[in-house]
């Protein structure tokens, strides 16, 4: 596996590709790997000849008092991980190998509407860097095929529309959410968690199960209900709730009452952590 650190050796490396014509999957990560990333490679090598993973952790999509420096960062461990899921070329860049001209100076990129709902309303500015530091990233990589995993719906979301509304002649292809044996979904943020706190953690997830379920027998009508039982289960379990939220699947919008691809979605603190889950949902039409 090729390790490129500088845009110059990775523009070499995409022209080389280019010259022998093949197809380019991409799979952008800010590192400590888990097997939710080593599944989006796996994805990835279906779609192209080679795949190509970026670790870079963006200062751009943390907001103030957020855990920029605590980050945890295990970049021989990803390298080993890479390899041997068999991809071709790594690209490590320094923030200021993306970032020349300082963070504060750098063009941004935006997706209103849709990112400002949901973590955009949470957290201010995040998805203005997500959809920078991707857009660039994208600009620099040139992938026919760029691999996204579903955990991070909304995310997903923006970047499906980014690229659309920019006119990048890229496949973006969404990846079903990977979870621990108890259901919590895997997530590099997951390693905050004390014992005790790791114990309540796949409480989020049965609770969008409840949810789902509910939904199944009520319909979009009795969602409320089903929403206050739901919720009553999360602070005894020491969530602190930012949002759980019923939207459409298409555009995250709320659901009309003849709408049935639906995803429940939520976000939540246990202690220190903020952890965020979501799960689709097709509701059966009546016969």
């Amino acid at each position: 596996m090729l390790q490129v650190n500088t845009i110059s050796e990775l523009r070499q490396w995409r022209k080389t590709c280019l010259a022998e014509g093949k197809r380019v999957a991409f799979v952008p990560t800010m590192g400590n790997l888990h097997d939710g990333h080593l599944t989006l490679v796996r994805e990835a090598r279906k779609h192209a000849d080679v795949v190509i993973a970026s670790i870079f952790v963006n200062p751009l999509q943390f907001g103030a008092n957020e855990d920029l420096d605590s980050y945890p960062r295990t970049p021989e461990q990803d390298r080993a991980a890479l390899m041997a899921e068999g991809v071709q070329c790594l690209f490590m860049p320094s923030v200021t190998e993306m970032y020349p001209r300082g963070e504060a100076e750098q063009t941004f990129v935006e997706v209103p509407g849709l990112g400002g709902i949901l973590c955009g309303a949470s957290r201010p500015g995040h998805f203005r860097g997500v959809a920078t530091v991707v857009c660039r990233l994208f600009n620099l990589v040139q992938p026919d095929v760029a691999v996204f995993g579903k955990k991070d719906y909304q995310q997903l979301m923006v970047i499906r529309l980014m690229t659309a509304d920019l006119g990048m002649p890229i496949d973006i292809i969404g990846v079903d959410t990977v979870r621990e044996t108890d259901g919590l979904a895997m997530s590099s943020r997951n390693n905050y968690l004390d014992a005790a706190e790791r114990q309540q953690a796949p409480v989020l997830y049965s609770v969008l199960r409840q949810l789902a379920e509910c939904l199944q027998s009520q319909g979009i009508a009795g969602i409320n209900a089903c929403r206050e039982s739901c919720v009553a289960r999360l602070k005894p379990a020491g969530f602190e709730l930012d949002y759980l939220e019923l939207r459409r699947q298409a555009d995250l919008a709320p659901p009309q009452a003849n709408d049935t691809a639906l995803v429940i979605l939520v976000a939540a603190r246990l202690g220190k952590t903020r952890l965020i889950d979501n799960l689709e949902v097709d509701l059966k039409l009546p016969a």
